[in-house]
């Protein structure tokens, strides 16, 4: 028997990861959903942005030489901003398990064992962390891009899929 040696690195069986029901969403598909998504919220929360001062407060912060802006009104927006996603976002999360994007793509989530995620969990798992640290002062641009280019690893999962445990597959 030979003796092990304590300087040898682990071994460990590796399993691939695959879907246990459907095919994986192309990455231009994804792409495609978050842009249309984007767009959606967008044209609602635009206008809101700007009759309520955000434009403004980007603008003042900008000439004052300021390059964050206030927590305050940074959290203020910030749930502002999550809110209306939820609000614009939840029939079709709840219903199809999709965005409107999403479902516009004929691409939808679920979760680890092919079943649809409750709505909650989308929400507080999926999207609530990535929104939450995308307004932390230069951390959450890398967070934010870390989130984004994890969709080229093999299971095309990004950082939100890897925390709320989903994935997104080809819709029938």
């Amino acid at each position: 028997m030979e003796e092990e040696n304590p300087y040898r690195s682990p071994r460990a069986q590796l399993v691939e990861s695959t879907p246990v029901d459907g095919e994986l969403a192309s990455r231009f598909s994804r792409l495609v959903a978050i842009v249309l998504d984007t767009i959606i919220v967008f044209a609602i929360t635009g206008p809101m942005a700007y009759f309520g001062g955000y434009f403004e407060q980007v603008r003042a912060n900008s000439a004052a030489g300021r390059m964050f802006m206030p927590i305050g009104t940074l959290a203020l927006w910030t749930a502002i901003g999550f809110t209306a996603f939820a609000l614009i976002q939840a029939y079709p999360l709840h219903a199809y398990s999709q965005t409107w994007g999403k479902r516009i793509c004929k691409i939808r989530i679920v979760d680890m064992d092919g079943a649809k995620p409750s709505l909650g969990r989308l929400l507080l798992r999926r999207y609530l962390p990535i929104n939450l640290a995308s307004v932390v002062p230069i951390l959450g641009n890398v967070f934010g891009i870390v989130d984004v280019l994890m969709i080229f690893r093999r299971d095309k999962r990004c950082l939100h899929d890897l925390i709320a445990g989903t994935r997104v597959i080809k819709s029938s």
